[in-house]
């Protein structure tokens, strides 16, 4: 990558306090600059100027050299000048009038709904009534009320009369997700925000206008009169909904999850997350799955001891000629390291497959070629992706498969990005990224200024041509703990059988993940859901994604941590195949006594962790 020229810089004079900051910024951005900060809602720094709300109202006076404006100025849309003089309302009495006077106007018909308003407590627009506002209102008429809620999608509601007319959510939909199903509808006081007749918010990002809305006219339907923020928690977390690997604010209570939130990460999903990140919440501490493991008993199962189900389970693996490990794709790194040394270790076998899907017998040789302790510094990124010049997409649909790297792609369309798919049919999400479809790779003319993102479902064979070509390539997989398992090893070594091979062989397992079926043989299964006991022989309960720490590598090989919300209930994946390897490490021993010194893990209340 060429080295970017550095900005040309401006300096002007903000409260007395001289500033350079690149040429183009706005005022508003250079006042933050330098720690002042002046009020704002329709002003967001990733969606483009609108000054819709004008609250951001500062004096720009002349100073001489023909800067100035006899009014107050929007200074969300204003960029700065060499020499400017701006005033804000922390030194102008024009300025802090000025705000005063929009506050008072916006407040005219917005209901004094606070203490059952989800946006109670963390509200820009109560913060900034007290802060930049009149002390008490001069209006005394009846406010304008509209029917409530307005259902815009089985997860939106909208009050409209909060609604100050940002635009914040209109300006997201079609600026950043590209699907302008809302916009504002009706003019003067009776503008508010509408969808089209027919036409649904139909946005796999939609819950994002729940959190860049400023006044709570927008809620989340499964949140509404859920939680207050200040009786809630939050941990920043990662995303494991797919490989995307977005940054999170996780919000419980009492160990409970409460509601997710898109984190702040500019180098992944700057402040933005997909619907299944937010609205689809992991298992949390207080669900009512079972935490006692389960044991077939006469071809039923019951419950029993830890004690008692790790010896069953060492037995077990004890006596089968042939063993295989399938720990499954959506571990954190940790666990799928301690199912690599389980299977090569303790059991001594080449046949481990974290996969679940992919039938291509020659991808996981490719995978441990090409893709196995990657780099981050060495491999595509997302700020790569939006500065390109062709991405190319190998069967590989970014809204579906990781929608953020979507947000990427369409970013980089207003820089003049032209995006091509290797694609027998078009597709919405292609039409949105205005993608030349072809059928070849051979017609994608991949040369050393392409980008190619090959999905999980791509051949081997097409991978290596791609890998052996000029262009910059990146594989992203569909789950969350693809990455940190192929780093771990958890692919077949030499000898060793594959996913399918290991279900169809008579054969024990020991599997990680609900989503594989059961084997023929001898079956192990640690799970944290409650439903998938059928088939396994023992069956061993362990920590959800919310009761355990731990990391997810994404397709960029970037880490992020996973934050832990809740402990105390049963072990994390690592911690039993741990204990089981003891057990197997040691001489045999008949009954429940070869689990002598093993916790016995009983349930209890989860433990709230604070952050």
């Amino acid at each position: 990558m060429s080295e970017t020229a550095p900005a040309e810089l401006v300096t002007l004079t903000i409260d007395g306090i001289e500033v350079s900051v690149p040429k183009g910024t706005t005022v508003i951005r250079a006042a933050e600059s330098i720690g002042i900060a002046i009020p704002r809602f329709c002003d967001h720094p990733l969606l483009a100027p609108r000054g819709s709300c004008r609250m951001c109202l500062v004096e720009i006076p002349d100073a001489g050299n023909g800067r100035g404006f006899p009014a107050p100025q929007t200074s969300c849309t204003m960029a700065v000048a060499p020499g400017m003089v701006v005033q804000t309302q922390l030194t102008s009495p024009k300025a802090k009038a000025a705000q005063e006077g929009i506050m008072e106007l916006l407040l005219i018909n917005h209901p004094l709904d606070c203490p059952i308003c989800d946006k109670g407590g963390e509200c820009p627009l109560q913060n900034q009534a007290m802060s930049a506002g009149r002390a008490e209102s001069r209006f005394d008429g009846v406010k304008r009320r509209y029917e409530k809620p307005v259902k815009i999608t089985d997860r939106l509601l909208l009050d409209r009369e909060r609604c100050v007319l940002c635009a914040r959510c209109t300006r997201f939909a079609e600026e950043i997700a590209g699907d302008p199903f809302i916009s504002l509808a009706e003019r003067g006081a009776y503008q508010q925000v509408g969808s089209y007749p027919g036409e649904p918010f139909d946005s796999v990002f939609s819950g994002n206008v729940v959190q860049i809305c400023p006044v709570g006219a927008f809620t989340a339907a499964d949140y509404r009169f859920n939680a207050r923020p200040f009786d809630l928690v939050s941990v920043d977390t990662t995303c494991e909904q797919c490989a995307a690997g977005c940054s999170l604010r996780a919000d419980h209570r009492h160990g409970s999850l409460r509601r997710r939130l898109a984190g702040v990460n500019p180098e992944v999903n700057e402040e933005w997350n997909c619907d299944r990140g937010r609205f689809h919440l992991p298992l949390g501490a207080t669900d009512d799955r079972p935490l006692t493991p389960l044991l077939k008993d006469g071809g039923a199962m019951r419950e029993a001891s830890w004690p008692e189900a790790l010896a069953a389970a060492a037995a077990g693996l004890r006596k089968a000629l042939k063993t295989g490990v399938l720990p499954g794709p959506r571990q954190t790194a940790e666990n799928a390291a301690a199912f690599a040394a389980f299977a090569r270790d303790t059991l001594g076998t080449p046949s481990i497959d974290y996969r679940v899907r992919v039938k291509d017998e020659n991808q996981a040789a490719f995978l441990l070629e090409q893709v196995k302790g990657k780099a981050l510094a060495e491999s595509v990124q997302y700020r790569d992706l939006e500065n390109a010049a062709k991405v190319v997409l190998v069967d590989f649909d970014p809204e579906a498969d990781a929608p953020i790297v979507f947000l990427r792609l369409f970013k980089g369309l207003r820089k003049g990005l032209k995006v091509v798919a290797v694609a027998a049919e078009p597709s919405r999400t292609l039409a949105k990224l205005k993608a030349e479809l072809v059928e070849t790779l051979e017609d994608a003319a991949l040369d050393e200024n392409t980008i190619v993102l090959a999905g999980e479902r791509c051949a081997s064979e097409t991978l290596r041509q791609i890998a052996t070509s000029p262009a910059r390539w990146a594989w992203i997989p569909n789950d969350v703990g693809a990455i940190g398992a192929i780093d771990a090893g958890c692919l077949p070594g030499e000898g060793g059988l594959d996913v399918e091979r290991m279900l169809n062989a008579s054969m024990a397992l020991v599997v990680g993940d609900d989503a594989v079926e059961a084997g023929m043989g001898f079956t192990v299964r640690l799970s944290d859901l409650g439903d998938d006991a059928a088939g396994a022989d023992v069956w061993l309960p362990v920590a959800t994604v919310t009761e355990q720490s731990g990391t997810f590598l994404n397709w960029e090989h970037r880490r992020g941590s996973v934050g832990l919300i809740a402990k105390g209930r049963v072990p994390a994946a690592a911690e039993v195949l741990a204990h089981l390897a003891g057990l197997l490490a040691a001489p045999e021993t008949a009954g429940s006594e070869a689990g002598e010194g093993i916790p016995d893990f009983e349930p209890a209340e989860g433990e709230e962790v604070s952050a």
